[in-house]
Formats: C-alpha cells, structure tokens, sequence
C-alpha cells in the first residue's frame, strides 16, 4: 500500500516528527477513549478499544507524541496520509517457535488423513536445525520476521526448543535474541531422542547445567515446559514442576505449553507457580477456567493449532465470560501450525472461538502484550508499534479473512 508522505521545510532537514492523519478508525486499547467510547454507548468490548474516528497522531523519536481529531492535528516535520484507513495497535505474537530449518508437510497431510498428533514429530524438527549452520537458521528467521511484518506484527516472543542440547539451545536462544528482546528458553520442548531411556537425566541437564548456561549468558526472559502427560514425549505435572521452579528460582519468568493434547495438570500448575501465560487451553474443566480466573495467568489461544490438527478449538467464551484474561499468538511452527498471521488467527477466534472482531483484536494486542510486560496499545509516550489496515475498520479483519489487510505501519 502506498503511502502519501509530504516533507515539511528544506530538504536535507533531518526528520524529527511524523505526522500520520486521515485515519478513519484509531484503535488505541488506551482507557481514556476507552471510557469516552463507554459513555458513548458503545458496547463494553468495542469501548474497550478507545477508538477515535477521522484521527491522527504524531510519531516523534521512536514514540506517540500526540493523538487526536485530525481537525486539530499538529504541525510536523512531515506528514503521511493513510486515506481513511483504519490504524491499530501492531499485533503482538507472544508463542512461535521461528528458529529452525526443514519443514514437515509430510506430517501435516498425514494428520489431514488421519494420524494423531502426540508431539513425536519435533524430533524431525530437531534434527534439521542441529544440523543447519548459523547462517542457514539466521536467513530462514531474518525470512520469518519480515513475513510477520508484513501482516502487521510488531513485537514477536520467539523460544528455543529445537535444539534440545546445550549447545544447541544456546544457539538458538542467540539468534532469537538477534531479532527479538522477548526470548523465551524451551529446553523442555519434548525429552529428545538420545535421553528416551533417561528422561530423569534430560531435565536433570534442563534445569543444571542447561539453565545455568542460559542465565549466564542472560540468554533469555522466560522459561517454558511442554506439560502434556497423554504425550510420551513431552513432560509429566513432576516434571514440569521441577522445570519451572528451577528457572523461577534462577530469575526466569514462567510460561507453559498446557491441555493442548488432553485434560491435564499444565492449566492449574501454571496459575499455582505464578506463569505469566499458560498457552493451548484447549481441554479444560470448571477448576482449571477458575484457577485462571484467580490467579491471573493470562490464556494464550492458539486456534492455528487446532485448524492444523483438527482438535477441538478452545473455548474462549467461557473463560472471556468467567473474566479470564485471554490472549492470541499463532504458535508459529512448522509441525503443528505453519502459519505467521495474527489476522488469520483473529478470524479462527471470531469464527470458532466465538469470540467479538472487538475482543479478538484485543486479545491480539493488550491481551498478548501483557504475557511480555507490555501494553500494546497506542498512547501518548508509548513505542509507536503501529499496523495499518487496508480497511476501514477492525472489523474487517474477521470480515474479510484471507485478504492481507493488515501491515506494519513504520520500519
């Protein structure tokens, strides 16, 4: 989509402020329009949004200077219009797994056929990126970042958990934090091959040596465990407990992959340890939607994953109306969900979740910025992380699925 830009002053001036006007709809998740849109009328989900009609803002240094009616938009060093369309907060994707090599379209058309997924699959994962060379990984993630901007991702989470050794992790941890501040440490991604008949030795390394070498280092922000009893590969509730606590105690944030494959303990030890976000949420019972509702772990959905293995999709309804926080990600990976869109997720929320277009899209912003610390929403002295819809309205990206409407706004 081209953009009108008009400089103002000499050329050669070096630009300090940016003027973006002609906005039709601002989404800005900032609880001041918030409570103007509330006394409005509005529903409580649209309200929510803070959304300003006929708007602009000035982007100065990196950060919103200044919001507003376009009628009473400020002068600027220069000026883009984007003609009426809708402009949002950039998505956040707070779960992908973007470091690794090969792909496996093998297992997915397997799984169209009939085959269940039970998480085996990673190993032939692990084994393409061990093998390919920094270089190798560093073009295919450098591929993956930009394919994520281009459908208006702003801020990504990217974990480990393909290399599943110490070298391995660390590698991958690295290249990660090449691109992203938000990494996250999945050493307990599933056991890998080689410790199939000593498990116990594989999260004795996970949380020993593994996660001394990752906190040295300052490799990452969080730790993660794959919690799925059902699975054989992944991790038990004992397990996982010792993951957690030792990177807890070692100064790591907790996150955990939880009830994806089946009911299970991952959902309620997440709300217990204190994770910030428990993600999948697929099969859950009355005592797991309250733990979430007390504890304040946010659910992380990931609908991609349940189009790509025919599972049940979660039930967001339910925990929306319990007063869950919910966010969504794509859990972008080439096993069970090979997809990088935000907007394709937001459509699988509205359509399967039964979720509003108002509440997916903040679940896709402020839901998922609050699993990292941040706000994800546009506002005065925040980081100007900003998407622009081809579109006049949020509702479009539901309304319209499959169209690329959505692109980051500046870089």
């Amino acid at each position: 989509m081209a953009l009108a830009q008009s400089p103002r002053g000499p050329p050669g001036d070096p630009m300090t402020s940016l003027l973006i006007t002609d906005i039709g709809e601002l989404v800005t998740n900032d609880p001041q329009w918030a409570s103007a849109g509330q006394s409005a009328g509005q529903s409580a989900d649209v309200a929510r949004l803070g959304l300003v009609r006929n708007a602009a803002l000035v982007v100065e240094a990196g950060r919103v200077a200044w919001i507003g009616p376009a009628s009473l938009a400020p002068q600027a060093d220069s000026q883009r219009s984007v003609a009426g369309r809708a402009v949002i907060p950039g998505f956040v994707d707070s779960h992908t797994h973007l470091v690794f090599a090969g792909d496996r379209a093998g297992e997915f058309a397997a799984r169209m056929a009939g085959t269940a997924y039970d998480g085996g699959g990673i190993a032939t994962t692990v084994a393409a990126t061990r093998g390919a060379s920094d270089e190798e990984l560093r073009a295919l993630l450098t591929a993956r970042m930009a394919e994520l901007r281009r459908q208006g991702t702003t801020t990504v989470e990217i974990k480990s958990g393909y290399g599943l050794s110490m070298d391995d992790e660390l590698r991958l941890l690295r290249l990660a934090a090449e691109v992203t501040p938000h990494v996250t440490f999945l050493g307990a991604h599933v056991v890998p091959t080689e410790y199939a008949a000593d498990r116990a030795a594989y999260v004795d390394l996970v949380t020993g040596p593994m996660l001394a070498a990752v906190v040295e280092q300052g490799a990452a922000a969080y730790v993660d465990v794959f919690c799925e009893p059902r699975s054989a590969h992944a991790f038990t509730e004992e397990e996982a407990r010792a993951i957690l606590l030792a990177g807890r105690s070692a100064g790591l944030g907790l996150r955990v992959h939880g009830n994806q494959l089946g009911p299970g303990p991952g959902v309620r030890l997440a709300c217990e340890l204190g994770a910030v976000s428990v993600d999948h949420c697929t099969y859950l019972d009355s005592d797991d939607v309250a733990a979430l509702a007390e504890s304040g772990t946010v659910a992380t959905l990931l609908p991609g994953v349940e189009f790509s293995t025919r599972h049940p999709y979660p039930d967001a309804r339910r925990l929306l109306d319990a007063g869950v926080q919910v966010a969504l990600a794509t859990d972008c990976n080439p096993g069970t969900c090979y997809t990088s869109s935000m907007p394709f997720v937001i459509a699988l929320a509205v359509r399967e979740l039964r979720m509003t277009p108002a509440e997916a899209l903040y679940a896709a912003t402020a839901g998922s910025a609050a699993t990292l610390g941040l706000r994800g929403r546009i506002a005065v002295g925040e980081p100007a992380d900003l998407a622009v819809l081809d579109a006049p309205s949020h509702v479009h990206l539901a309304y319209r699925p499959g169209v690329p409407l959505a692109s980051a706004l500046l870089g």
